[in-house]
């Protein structure tokens, strides 16, 4: 049979129309999200295998820069330090160990380093949580290895002392038990730094503070003290660490026969610079061994400030000063010197060349001790800071140190606040002050106006 034209036509749109159909056919995939494009590079994937299983098998210093690189940034914070302390040194994975142990931090007081706070406030935590004779030395021994090259300074703020037993004892036994539990005693009273301080090599700053944070209601007075046991086996620990530069023992008791006892073990010692025995209990004796000190080290800086020092105290300090030629700043705020005090530092500025800053504060001066002073302002060619402030120096203490100041050229600091000098006298010493900070100005930038 012959097909008509209309036929044909049609029949040869159908086949046209399937051909093209076949060229457009394509996948539809399930996800409509899917591409190619986030199928992950092959590298990828290794070095995702790679963060997997860094604890098992860790591969770092092999890898190219950018694949380095992006490892670090993906290795979780929670690695054993046995595997990253002496193998990572990137300090953006130290800052993400810090911040997610310590949130926000500021690294300014760790020389601008995450890794060394890091192990810095690592080490502090351990020791400020260890209590004796409960608390496995291991927990101590087996991190030094880790930190030893990190650890440049401690700011211990607590130490634990041993836990009390309740006594224990039937009353058939007698005082006899009584007595053989008396002689049982803990081993150390707290930390024992002699395990500690001779193995870190680069320490330079150790701050110590015998109490306990924290202890609300189950306040009891043996949490705050420090023992002659922990000093001598402390001032042992102090005299085997000869990197070290700047110790502070704050608010720990420290009475004249404790400061002996560290003051001994630091004689001759090659690199302390600052000793700081701020907030004790510290007297005319133990000033008398630090005098001792003064001529036997290369102290800078020396801070006894709210102790209980008086004028035969003060009158050693005066003594050694006067033969120191290392010493730049010297704290004796808040003690007990008086005017018999006052005159013999006074008496020694006249003959000390170095010391810069001399803060006097809170002493119980008068009259007398400022007409020393004034004296001394008139020789003393280094002093640029002198705070005498919360003294009773009066209307005619504060005439003789304005005299006094129109003689010097240096000081550049006076504090005489609440010293009871007129308004007359402390103007003109602020003007005295003011001119020889611009004469200091002129004399490091010749080029600056006056």
């Amino acid at each position: 049979m012959s097909m008509s034209r209309s036929q044909s036509s049609q029949r040869s749109g159908v086949m046209n129309s399937a051909s093209d159909g076949q060229k457009r056919r394509s996948i539809i995939a399930e996800d409509h999200e899917w591409s190619l494009a986030l199928v992950p590079l092959l590298t990828t994937l290794c070095l995702q295998h790679i963060i997997k299983h860094f604890e098992e098998k860790p591969i770092l210093h092999e890898l190219q820069p950018s694949f380095k690189t992006y490892v670090l940034q993906r290795l979780p914070a929670s690695l054993p330090l046995t595997i990253t302390a002496n193998l990572i040194s990137d300090e953006s994975y130290w800052k993400r160990c810090c911040e997610a142990r310590w949130g926000l931090a500021d690294i300014s007081t760790y020389d601008n380093s995450w890794k060394q706070m890091f192990f810095e406030r690592h080490l502090q935590s351990i020791i400020e949580l260890f209590i004796p004779d409960t608390t496995d030395t291991k927990t101590v021994l087996d991190v030094l290895p880790l930190c030893q090259n990190y650890v440049k300074q401690l700011r211990v703020s607590q130490l634990l002392p041993p836990i009390k037993e309740p006594s224990r004892f039937d009353e058939d036994d007698g005082s006899e038990s009584a007595s053989d539990m008396g002689s049982d005693g803990p081993s150390m009273d707290h930390f024992d730094f002699r395990m500690l301080l001779d193995k870190l090599p680069n320490l330079k700053e150790l701050s110590v503070v015998y109490c306990v944070k924290g202890c609300g209601m189950n306040f009891e007075w043996n949490l705050f003290e420090f023992t002659f046991r922990d000093c001598e086996s402390l001032a042992k620990a102090l005299n085997s660490c000869k990197t070290l530069q700047v110790f502070r023992i704050h608010r720990s008791k420290v009475d004249d026969e404790k400061c002996c006892v560290i003051v001994n073990h630091l004689l001759d010692h090659p690199s302390l610079q600052e000793l700081d025995f701020s907030h004790n209990h510290i007297s005319d004796r133990g000033a008398r061994a630090i005098a001792k000190l003064l001529n036997r080290s290369q102290l800078k800086t020396l801070i006894v400030c709210n102790n209980q020092i008086r004028g035969a105290g003060a009158q050693a300090l005066a003594h050694a000063l006067a033969k120191n030629n290392t010493l730049t700043s010297l704290n004796l705020r808040l003690n007990r010197i008086a005017d018999e005090g006052g005159q013999a530092l006074a008496q020694a500025l006249i003959k000390n060349k170095t010391l810069v800053n001399l803060h006097l504060g809170g002493n119980n001066m008068t009259e007398p001790a400022a007409v020393a002073l004034s004296q001394a302002l008139v020789e003393n060619c280094a002093l640029k800071s002198l705070n005498l402030c919360n003294n009773r120096l009066g209307a005619d203490g504060g005439k003789v140190l304005e005299e006094g100041m129109t003689h010097n050229c240096t000081l550049v600091e006076c504090d005489i606040r609440l010293t009871d000098v007129d308004q007359d006298s402390e103007y003109s010493i602020c003007q005295a002050l003011h001119a020889n900070q611009i004469k200091t100005k002129h004399n490091h930038d010749p080029s600056a106006k006056v």
